[in-house]
């Protein structure tokens, strides 16, 4: 942890788009862009990468749309989202997806004398913050939940995404499936006609601007909130029970997860069921082409995953992400040695 804050890499609190690039001589053709929810990790990731093989990664933590856009326009080797494509667009783009690893989504807040964990939100009044319902730190909603906290009364300051967005995605999917007015007046997607509140791009840029504003609300990645000191509340969960966001906790929700049932392991794990069970977990996708252009580029790209899948859990624990199962990794190699092919139609990847 103390090494990946020191890194010249990351730039994880400023509010503009991060890019990390770590390259060598063979590897500058290797880049990515998309989703900022994983890009603590990837930057750990390249650099330990970099370190053991001499080999770089360039990626552009740019939102999930941005990395949608980017694979369709073909100036990336691959793209990254933290909102899953459905099976009818992967199929007709000639793309292959699958989910790198997990972690969760945190309402933070910058309240004086609130330290992490003293709050708690359930979902329908986190919806009712960012509908516009509820405007002050000490409305009886927010009090019912908080008995023993000194709330002040204060203008709640709501931060969400400006930009096209996975994390978006899935925070609009949990609001949407414990409120109906969230479900009916703004519904979910990756970029919303928000309500109210001021909009930031990318996890850094909400991060920001909730460590800069009295009085603020957002949602991040939990791993930007634990970089930034962020003041992140507990969440009670569908089985009504008190949860603190923890790998545990993200673990908890994934654990019943059939990764097989979605076309490219496309499965949405908001509000699940169970008692230890984060309500607001998600996985990250990384999508590429099943006959790239550049092979080469693809077939680098694919030994930087299969190393992450095989030597980063441990870093990925470091920053309280939730690492792919086995069986699940399994799985996504044996589609990557079926599906991802040369011009000569022989497989990119084949496992050691």
């Amino acid at each position: 942890m103390k090494h990946f804050i020191r890194s010249a890499a990351v730039a994880i609190a400023m509010a503009t788009a991060s890019t990390f690039t770590l390259s060598a001589a063979m590897a500058a053709d290797i880049s990515g862009a998309g989703a900022t929810f994983p890009y603590p990790i990837y930057a750990k990731w390249a650099d330990a990468y970099k370190k053991e093989t001499g080999n770089g990664l360039n990626y552009q933590s740019i939102g999930s749309g941005g990395g949608i856009k980017q694979i369709k326009a073909k100036t990336v080797t691959f793209g990254a989202s933290d909102a899953p494509m459905k099976g009818e667009d992967l199929k007709s783009i000639g793309l292959v997806q699958f989910p790198m690893v997990m972690g969760g989504i945190v309402p933070v807040v910058n309240l004086e004398g609130i330290k992490p964990g003293e709050l708690v939100l359930d979902g329908p009044t986190l919806a009712d913050i960012f509908l516009g319902k509820i405007t002050q730190w000490d409305d009886a909603a927010i009090k019912k939940l908080n008995p023993d906290a000194k709330l002040p009364s204060q203008a709640i300051a709501v931060v969400h995404r400006s930009d096209g967005s996975g994390t978006t995605f899935n925070f609009s999917y949990y609001l949407a499936d414990v409120n109906a007015d969230w479900k009916s007046k703004v519904g979910v997607n990756t970029a919303l006609e928000w309500p109210v509140g001021i909009g930031a791009k990318g996890n850094e840029g909400v991060a920001n601007n909730v460590a800069q504003t009295g009085g603020a609300i957002g949602y991040v990645e939990y791993a930007y909130a634990k970089q930034n000191k962020l003041t992140y509340t507990d969440m009670i969960n569908k089985d009504g029970k008190k949860v603190e966001p923890t790998a545990a906790a993200f673990s908890a929700a994934a654990a019943n997860a059939d990764w097989s049932s979605q076309p490219g392991y496309g499965v949405i794990l908001s509000n699940q069921a169970g008692a230890e069970s984060w309500p607001m977990t998600a996985a990250t996708w990384v999508l590429l082409y099943k006959k790239p252009d550049d092979a080469a580029a693809t077939s680098e790209a694919l030994k930087f995953f299969a190393w992450s899948y095989a030597k980063g859990d441990d870093m990925a624990a470091e920053l309280d992400y939730v690492p792919m199962p086995d069986v699940v990794v399994k799985s996504i190699e044996d589609t990557w040695a079926k599906e991802v092919v040369g011009s000569d139609g022989k497989p990119l990847y084949s496992a050691m």
